[in-house]
């Protein structure tokens, strides 16, 4: 599949090439820049990363409008893993193609992701596909088990609130425990009463955790 949607970018705060890039992947029937408010909170602590809000490959199919990365119509706990594992090679275009734009090794990549781009982004990881420097997953889940043998060089940290209709918190800790049977440094923060969202203190709590992991390192 080609990539026909456009992604927003920013480029790092503190002025000059960039250091890593923070990509934002956002969830079914959303767009890249909807997640753009996490970057007004970061951007200033994270000064030598660019930041990139791509959009998904394909066009959200029960609506006239946002995008996917893999449709939900009909989706079951049996066939999510093979959906998750078609839609890799596009979402892998997508991460190479802000690569380049940034100009930075995928060793220097940030993901961020929001339920179906938690999704993503934790399955490219558990695959081995991908080994970014830190992947910050909000209300997601794991669709299949670390492939054996996996590099574990990645820190994950796992953010859900216990009150989520839309993915339940369960799937978090669920995957929690098969990335750390896998050899994963994996934190958790379940946030009480919290749904389907982003709440503020899980913003900070992301950005703690990425100024602690990544420390002063390119």
């Amino acid at each position: 599949m080609n990539r026909s949607a456009p992604s927003h970018r920013l480029p790092p705060a503190g002025g000059g090439a960039a250091k890593r890039l923070v990509m934002f992947l956002h969830g079914v029937g959303a767009r890249g820049d909807d997640l753009e408010p996490l970057a007004d909170l970061w951007r200033a602590a994270l000064p030598d990363a660019a930041m990139s809000f791509p959009d998904a490959p394909e066009p959200f199919d029960q609506a006239p409008f946002g995008r996917q990365w893999f449709s939900v119509t009909g989706v079951t706990e049996a066939n999510r893993p093979q959906r998750v594992a078609a839609a890799a090679p596009a979402f892998d275009r997508v991460l190479a193609e802000e690569l380049a734009w940034a100009g930075v090794v995928p060793e220097a990549l940030i993901l961020v992701g929001f339920s179906q781009g938690s999704i993503m982004s934790l399955d490219a990881v558990a695959t081995g596909r991908w080994r970014p420097a830190a992947v910050v997953a909000y209300a997601g889940r794991l669709s299949r088990p670390p492939a054996p043998g996996v590099a574990t060089t990645t820190p994950l940290l796992l953010v859900h609130g216990a009150a989520d209709p839309v993915i339940p918190v369960r799937e978090t800790e669920q995957a929690a425990v098969a990335l750390r049977g896998a050899g994963f440094s994996v934190d958790v923060r379940i946030e009480p009463g919290i749904d389907h969202t982003i709440t503020p203190a899980g913003a900070q709590a992301g950005l703690a955790f990425l100024k602690a992991t990544l420390g002063s390192a390119p």
